[in-house]
């Protein structure tokens, strides 16, 4: 292929930007609760399970449509994510119109539910092929604006809410979302075989390691690493989500902040949720993923286990944007961590399946912390349940880690020898 028919390979990282930020308003899901509480008058708590529908059919939706998205590339699936955003947010409008809850759970839910699955993993699997020499960067950015998504949509939905109504609100961002990834999706598409970056010779003049092995999803599930990796997410984000769920109500209670003050720290989390994403997938280029995790894990196990007990408001606040940063940063890192693991043959379906510990974690996570918390009545006891689970967590990166290193003890071996 003329290297002049090569696409811009940031422009392709660009491109995802655009899909994730539009798919990432999801976070900002907390400006809809209460307008589209009053318009059902129903609680807030009822609304929320909108939410929890989305994450979860997000993980379900990339799981088992991470094979479709390799065998069609990323601009049909990407196209195909815009499409079922679009319709799902349209649908949301349509819902409120007609005063039909459970379609308002079926459009933002299941559908728009699909359209962010499809568009969270078509772009950064996309990019791991494209930069073989920086796979936490490029995807890092992606995520990032993920994570940035919730700070640029949030004060456009409730400026919208206020001067044209809630269900407009909805019809409005349906066609804005549906534009920017359409037009992005358009611009995406898979590297030509054999691609390689300017300078960036594979395992001769450049400190990359050669990813593990090359497997399919039907291999890569009967590895122990797939399922070390699957837990380790699980529980991250598990105990992230929780955390970012309760924040407003926590730092009322821990640092008698008022409502207005505990909204600004939840814009706070906002920022550091995106700066983590980008700071520790780059920083994953140069020290290795599993190490990344294991630190994240280290830290946490103490964070959440000092954390309701802190005096200091300045050393709380710390604290808690560093776990933010950790909650994002573990998503940012992931896919690239799946393609050094079972490299890019199916690295969608891959990518996909392991992201379904996302959808799992986003309904359980902040449930334990409901449950405890209501049981026990006690923050200290529902942090600490979370510091127990992060050395569950600690123990299997270990495993990940000792696995790694026997693989590549194996494959160095294996290079002398011929």
């Amino acid at each position: 292929m003329n290297s002049q028919k090569i696409k811009n390979r940031w422009l392709i990282a660009v491109s995802s930007i655009g899909i994730h930020l539009s798919i990432g308003s999801v976070y900002a899901y907390s400006v809809i609760t209460n307008p589209v509480k009053d318009i059902f008058g129903v609680e807030g708590s009822v609304i929320k399970w909108a939410f929890k529908i989305t994450i979860l059919i997000l993980g379900l939706s990339a799981a088992f449509l991470g094979k479709w998205v390799d065998k069609v590339g990323p601009r049909l699936s990407g196209t195909t994510a815009g499409i079922f955003y679009g319709v799902g947010i349209l649908g949301a409008g349509l819902s409120v119109q007609l005063g039909s809850l459970p379609l308002f759970f079926i459009s933002y839910g299941v559908i728009g539910g699909i359209g962010l699955g499809l568009g969270y993993i078509t772009p950064v699997s996309t990019l791991v092929k494209w930069f073989p020499d920086k796979r936490g960067l490029a995807t890092g950015m992606a995520i990032m604006g993920f994570g940035f998504a919730a700070l640029i949509f949030g004060p456009i939905m409730a400026k919208l809410f206020e001067s044209v109504g809630v269900a407009n609100t909805f019809y409005i961002l349906g066609v804005v979302y549906t534009i920017i990834i359409l037009a992005s999706a358009s611009y995406i598409e898979r590297p030509p075989v054999g691609y390689a970056p300017a300078g960036f010779k594979d395992g001769n003049n450049n400190k990359v390691k050669a990813d593990m092995a090359n497997l399919t999803v039907n291999e890569a599930v009967k590895t122990s690493r797939f399922y070390y990796l699957w837990i380790m997410m699980f529980i991250n984000t598990s105990c992230g989500i929780a955390l970012i769920a309760a924040a407003s109500p926590m730092v009322q209670e821990k640092l008698n902040y008022t409502p207005m003050e505990a909204a600004a720290i939840v814009g706070f989390i906002g920022v550091f949720n995106g700066l983590g994403r980008l700071l520790w997938s780059t920083l994953s280029d140069y020290i290795g993923r599993v190490n990344v995790y294991i630190l994240f894990f280290v830290f946490q196990i103490a964070a959440f286990y000092f954390l309701p007990i802190i005096g200091s408001e300045v050393m709380f606040l710390i604290i808690l944007f560093t776990i933010i940063t950790m909650y994002g940063g573990g998503h940012a890192t992931l896919p690239a961590f799946v393609g050094d693991l079972f490299g890019i043959k199916q690295l969608g379906a891959n990518y996909g399946l392991i992201l379904a510990s996302w959808g799992f974690a986003g309904v359980i996570g902040p449930t334990i912390y409901d449950v405890v918390l209501s049981k026990t009545g006690s923050l200290e006891i529902t942090l600490w349940v979370f510091s127990l689970l992060f050395i569950v967590a600690l123990i299997i990166s270990i495993l990940m880690k000792m696995q790694i290193i026997k693989a590549y003890q194996i494959q160095k071996l294996r290079i002398s020898m011929t």
